[in-house]
């Protein structure tokens, strides 16, 4: 575009509208017959009063959050002039415009507007510039922004955590997440009126939800394990513990199955991508900037208008303004430094936390941001206990537990956790997968060399159906053998005489 320009938005601060709407103020108050003069004809309707040519651009307020069109006393002083060199009169300066303080320092385009349609086509675009401030302060962690967001009680909040290798951040060795629906707690109450012997009665039916969430209850959460690489790549300077997922079943899954699955959960929680309201889903992690990261390297859709939460940049400004008061590092016992990031584990001591579980599990860290979110915005919430022993799923019993039946999960089969036994997946021991070494000359319920409980069935077979090595070709065998002229008795395999 030929008149694209962008300016400096220091200097526009006073709303345009609020320009008009101030000298009709000043007429009514001190009985201006504005009507009568020759000027007039600017003040008959706002689209008169646009006939002059403003310079405008459109900004949000960053108090209210609210977009604005602005432009700037310069030009009301140059209205101020016009009026005075074309009609001879002199008008003053209202001093009741509405005045707003800019949240964006960036530059702006500027526009001209000299009618009511370039005015109302720039007015449509309002919303989306308010959006996009929003999500703006809430990513950057202002305590008002994600305060009003989840005082509303309408939103989904999601926190994620990937576990990745050290060498290679490509290669995914957890995942896990957990999200509470705020919008299905909420309180609903109901009126009813009727009619009864011709009496006016009215009914009033509560419907009470669970607020503050309640975490053991409210919280939807899950764990995946790259099967592909666990126990086999095992950082060494910040480990990761794969089998400690304290707060339910872990899913044992290949990395290609990772994308699907965590499209999956977004898609589930999210609402359609508008250029003009937030999204229902709101994205939650601690440092989540590298998570973010991670999900656009494997091509995970994510809405543009969904909002995304930093625990860590919404504690540090809580910290820099002085809501968290005084705070000393526990280990040196020096006063904590302005500006400075607490990690998850220090952020959840600060708030009074004793992590119950074991962190740098995907799944536990995700559960416990979301926690420590909760608990800044609801002190009173209430630190949930673990559901599942991950110490009694490391080191299986070896004898007198049973396992429950294999169940299939996305074309996988899993073994959940029981009392002595881990979740486990026959993805492991497919021929396929990456641990079919190991079933070679094993027994059928006992560990193998990773303390891994394995269901084998009577052929040696422990892969998925429908793949090599599975119970499907068991079948196939007991077939084949029937069709040889071999039967089953009580004492094994006989030759039938036809």
């Amino acid at each position: 575009m030929a008149d694209f320009r962008l300016v400096n938005p220091e200097g526009w601060e006073y709303d345009l509208q609020s320009v008009y709407s101030a000298y009709i103020g000043y007429f009514q108050l001190h009985n201006v017959p504005w009507y009568d003069r020759t000027w007039g004809q600017f003040f008959e309707t706002f689209e008169q009063f646009l006939g002059f040519s403003w310079p405008v651009i459109a900004v949000t307020d960053s108090w209210t959050g609210r977009a604005h069109i602005v432009t700037r006393m310069t030009t009301v002083g140059a209205f101020i002039k016009m009026i005075k060199t074309r009609f001879g009169e002199t008008l003053p300066t209202p001093d009741n415009m509405l005045k707003v303080t800019n949240f964006e320092t960036a530059q702006r385009q500027l526009r001209n507007i000299a009618d009511w349609a370039t005015y109302k086509k720039l007015y449509m675009t309002l919303p989306a510039v308010a959006l996009a401030a929003f999500k703006t302060r809430v990513r950057s962690g202002e305590p008002k922004a994600i305060r009003e967001l989840w005082s509303k009680r309408d939103k989904t909040f999601l926190a994620i955590d990937f576990e990745w290798s050290e060498r290679n951040p490509a290669t995914f060795l957890e995942w896990g997440y957990a999200a509470v629906r705020c919008g299905h707690l909420e309180a609903y109450a109901f009126l009813f009126c009727f009619v009864w012997d011709c009496r006016l009665l009215m009914v009033l039916v509560f419907s009470v939800g669970a607020w503050p969430p309640v975490p053991e209850t409210n919280y939807r959460k899950g764990h995946y394990i790259i099967g592909d690489y666990v126990d086999k790549i095992v950082n060494k300077h910040c480990p990761t513990h794969p089998w400690q997922y304290a707060w339910g079943d872990s899913q044992i899954i290949p990395r290609t199955k990772l994308p699907q699955i965590v499209q999956s959960v977004i898609s589930s929680l999210a609402s359609p991508d508008t250029e003009t309201a937030a999204n229902n889903l709101v994205l939650v992690g601690h440092g989540v900037s590298a998570d973010i990261q991670r999900l656009e390297e494997t091509k995970i859709k994510i809405p543009h208008n969904v909002l995304i939460i930093d625990t860590a940049a919404f504690e540090r400004a809580l910290f820099n303004t002085g809501e968290r008061g005084a705070m000393h590092d526990p280990k040196t016992g020096k006063l904590r430094a302005q500006g400075s990031t607490l990690s998850l584990g220090g952020l959840l001591h600060s708030l009074g936390i004793d992590p119950p579980c074991t962190l740098h599990n995907a799944g536990n860290d995700a559960f416990l941001c979301l926690l420590a979110l909760q608990k800044i915005l609801e002190p009173i919430t209430s630190t949930p206990m673990p559901t599942f022993d991950p110490d009694a799923r490391r080191k299986p019993k070896t004898t007198g537990v049973p396992l429950p039946s294999p169940v299939a999960f996305m074309g996988f089969l899993t073994v959940g956790a029981v009392e002595g036994g881990r979740p486990i997946s026959a993805y492991l021991n497919s021929p396929g997968g990456s641990g079919s070494p190991r079933m070679r000359g094993m027994v059928d319920g006992m560990p193998d060399d990773m303390g891994s409980m394995r269901k084998v069935s009577k052929y040696g077979s422990a892969s998925p159906p429908e793949t090599g090595g599975s119970w499907k070709e068991d079948k196939d065998k007991d077939k084949d053998r029937d069709r040889m002229g071999w039967t089953r008795s009580s004492k094994g395999l006989r030759t039938v005489t036809k």
